[in-house]
């Protein structure tokens, strides 16, 4: 599943390639793929017609397009994309079309795709709504911001953490206290940082806490260099190039191998329904 370095990949690349266009065509190929736009398929399609997209947006894994009618009006919705399990944002001539959801036409003639295998995903329009002084689509107003996020405030998520008594790791996945940190970064989180995912998050410190923080900035950070990671042929950016970082993990999906910093082997927790990959030496269980 796309996590935010994927997710913020495809923001730029629409961001590059889309923004200050209209929208003059689209079709919707299945109608799950718009099952969260609660007035369906035609008007989905009626109100995107003639849109002009004025920009994109993201918090945690939501991305979306801001919208405005072609007569200048001000931004009052966005179309969330939610790229779920396998969705793909694509620009220009798909090379397949088997799993083609969407499909949108811009004023400069350039297609845009919204391709997606395990129909997992879909877009929605919603209305804009200001979440701590920012615009964000009202379905995205419940989550927190992300590490990323230039507004991000450290000190009040280790504020709130140091009041949570379940596992540090669950929290990291909540994207009601942190956005944007999936399974995947907060295992390399937690081993940059030598936390077992199992620990309390009430029993660590605040400067472990903050520690972690910034390991999940940075782990994402080295991931967006490299265009995300990508485990299989799933994930593509705009321009259907996958992402790198997947060589450079240290936890996630080493199960049975040296850890790269002390040599014991690494082992795999059942979590959540997910897998935790962690260094029994580096990050032991500790209290709590």
């Amino acid at each position: 599943m796309p996590e935010l370095p994927e997710v913020e990949v495809v923001r730029r690349g629409l961001q590059e390639h889309v923004a200050g266009k209209s929208i003059t065509a689209v079709r919707v190929h299945h109608p799950r793929a718009v099952r969260r736009h609660d007035a369906g398929p035609a008007d989905l399609t009626a109100r995107l017609l003639g849109a002009r997209i004025t920009g994109t947006g993201r918090r945690g894994k939501y991305l979306w397009l801001t919208l405005a009618e072609d007569d200048g009006q001000a931004e009052t919705e966005a179309l969330v994309v939610h790229l779920g399990m396998s969705g793909q944002m694509l620009l220009g001539p798909l090379r397949d079309d088997r799993h083609l959801r969407i499909a949108a036409l811009l004023d400069d003639g350039t297609a845009l795709s919204f391709v997606d295998q395990r129909t997992f995903g879909g877009w929605q329009l919603a209305e804009l709504v200001t979440v701590d002084g920012t615009a964000v689509p009202q379905p995205v107003a419940h989550v927190a911001r992300d590490p990323l996020d230039p507004r991000f405030d450290r000190d009040h998520v280790v504020n709130v953490l140091r009041h949570k008594h379940s596992e540090i790791k669950r929290q990291l996945l909540d994207q009601t206290v942190v956005s944007g940190i999936g399974n995947i970064y907060a295992d390399e989180a937690l081993w940059r940082t030598k936390v077992n995912g199992a620990r309390t998050a009430a029993l660590l410190t605040r400067r472990k806490l903050a520690e972690l923080l910034d390991a999940a900035a940075e782990v994402m950070t080295d991931a967006l260099g490299q265009g995300g990671t990508s485990f299989d042929s799933l994930y593509v950016n705009v321009n259907g190039e996958s992402g790198y970082f997947e060589r450079s993990l240290d936890a996630y999906g080493r199960e049975g191998e040296p850890c790269r910093r002390c040599g014991a082997i690494m082992r795999r927790d059942k979590f959540m329904n997910r897998s935790s990959f962690y260094c029994p030496k580096c990050q032991p269980r500790g209290r709590g």
